[in-house]
Order: C-alpha cells, then structure tokens, then sequence
C-alpha cells in the first residue's frame, strides 16, 4: 500500500502538469516565458537537493562485504545491514527528521544494528524449532503482493531486488510470524472490549484531525479488524521482551 500512496501522487502530478500545458497552449508566449523558466528552476534545485541527500546517505553505508556484527557465530554483512540503514533512514526521512545529521545518523545506526541483530536471533531460533516456510506458502504471499501492488515490478527495480530475493524475505518474515505464534500463541491474548473501543476513539480523533473526508465504518463493523490488530500489538510487545532475553542469553559482537 506505501508504494501505491507514493506512486499516484506522482502519476496524478504529471496528469495534471499535462493538462495544464494543454489547456494554456493558446496564452501569449511572454507571459508562459517567467513561469516555465521559474518552474524549471525549481524543479532544478529540487533535482540538486534530493540527489546532494541520496549521496550523503549512501555515505553511512559500508561495504557491501563488511562484517557489521557476529551474533552466535552466524556473520552479519554490510548487505543486510546496509537494507536495514535504508528502512531507518527512510522513516526518520517521513516524519521529517534529517538522518545526515550527526545525532539522527548514530541514532539510525544503532536501530539498523539492532533490528539486524534483533531479526537474526529470532530467525535462529526459529531453525532451531524446525520452523519452516514452504514454497507454497512463500508463493501464496508473494501473489498477494503482486495483487495488492500494481507497480511491483518498477519497485522492485527501484531497488535492485529481484523476485528472488524478495521471496527469500517473504520465507524469513514468515519465519518470524511463526516463531511470534509459537512464543505468544494468538489465542491466548486477550483483547477487552474497552480497549477495542480506545483504538476506535482515538483512530476516530486521528482521521478528523487529519481532516479525512472518509468516515470510519461503524464500531460493530470494525470490532473485528480492531481485535486483530490489537492482538498483534501484544504478540510484538511480548516477543519483544522475549527477544531482549535471547539477547541477554546471546553472543554478540559489534564490528562497526
């Protein structure tokens, strides 16, 4: 869906830019001149910016071979890092955090470094418990993906994955699901109805705030939904706690 969110708007621009030009083609040349060349001006530094900050961000990554961490014996590289550093820098980026800057880029560091080694105790323990994915499985995700997603294949190459190695993270994200299920079964949380009635509250305060025109579907409709996601909140929490203890169990070396 984040990719569908990124993509329209850019798609929807150029509609509207061509248009634009469209229906201005009959105004006086010495009147479009100013514009046009202000315009493209913009867009120039707009350009200039946005590349000056892919370079400053490409300079936090290492070496693609690099050994970042050793968690149990099992090496960790600069492509799984570098993956992660990229997510992070990404979303300090969307809530409108500068991730060259000194602090914020020691701050996504350490999280990229974490969730690496935070992902590769559960993946560990996950073989450990013979828990597998099968091919069906991977394939039956990957098609929902491909489903939900109409521009896969642009953000795909994007980002020089491959079906292949997007697969191989579907596998270990299923992984992870099933190793969350065997530590905190979902049937065993419990969700109240009051707290089921919060998250409406406050999902409701949110999307008017937002000034959303879309209103949410009625409490009853969504109770269910609302439950789900809920459940999954305190699956995480627990599993993170429970991660924080393999940790502590854990043999961990940070090289960088």
């Amino acid at each position: 869906m984040t990719l569908r969110k990124v993509l329209l708007p850019l798609v929807a621009g150029s509609l509207a830019l061509s248009l634009a030009a469209c229906s201005e083609e009959d105004k006086a040349v010495k009147e479009e001149t100013p514009q046009v060349e202000a315009n493209e001006k913009g867009t120039k530094e707009g350009e200039a910016t946005a590349k000056a900050m892919q370079v400053k961000l490409a300079e936090q990554q290492v070496d693609k071979n690099k050994v970042v961490a050793v968690v149990n014996n099992e090496e960790l590289t600069g492509v799984e890092y570098n993956a992660a550093l990229t997510s992070f820098q990404g979303q300090m980026q969307q809530t409108g955090q500068d991730p060259t800057s000194k602090e914020v880029a020691e701050q996504v560091k350490g999280q990229a470094l974490d969730a690496l080694v935070n992902h590769t105790l559960i993946l560990q323990k996950a073989n450990e418990a013979a828990i597998t994915a099968s091919e069906a499985e991977i394939n039956k995700r990957y098609a929902t993906f491909e489903e939900r997603e109409k521009a896969m294949k642009k953000a795909l190459e994007a980002e020089s994955m491959d079906v292949k190695t997007v697969k191989e993270q579907i596998a270990e994200s299923l992984l992870v699901e099933k190793y969350q299920e065997k530590v905190v079964p979902a049937d065993e949380v419990k969700v109240t109805d009051k707290e089921i009635q919060v998250y409406y509250d406050q999902a409701a305060a949110q999307s008017k705030e937002a000034g959303q025109e879309q209103e949410l579907p009625p409490l009853e409709e969504a109770s269910e939904e609302i439950k789900g996601i809920l459940k999954q909140q305190q699956q995480q929490e627990i599993l993170a706690i429970h991660v924080e203890e393999l940790k502590a169990e854990a043999k961990i070396d940070l090289k960088i």
